[in-house]
């Protein structure tokens, strides 16, 4: 098995990749968004946008 983020040969110790390096790399790619799939259901993106409303609404720096 071949590591999924370089392709060299995997680490037990890591497995299945080949350093922690890359297990980190992977950490860094599911913590950022990187392996997320965009939808495009209009309910997603209306409760997306009711989120972001929400949070400004709720932020310190917004003007009373």
């Amino acid at each position: 098995m071949a590591c999924p983020i370089c392709d060299k040969p995997t680490d037990a110790k890591y497995r299945p990749f080949c350093s922690k390096r890359c297990a980190d790399v992977d950490l860094a790619k599911w913590l950022g968004g990187g392996y997320a799939i965009p939808s495009t259901d209009p309910e997603d993106v209306e409760k997306a946008l009711d989120e972001v409303l929400r949070q400004a609404d709720q932020s310190p720096d917004k003007p009373h």
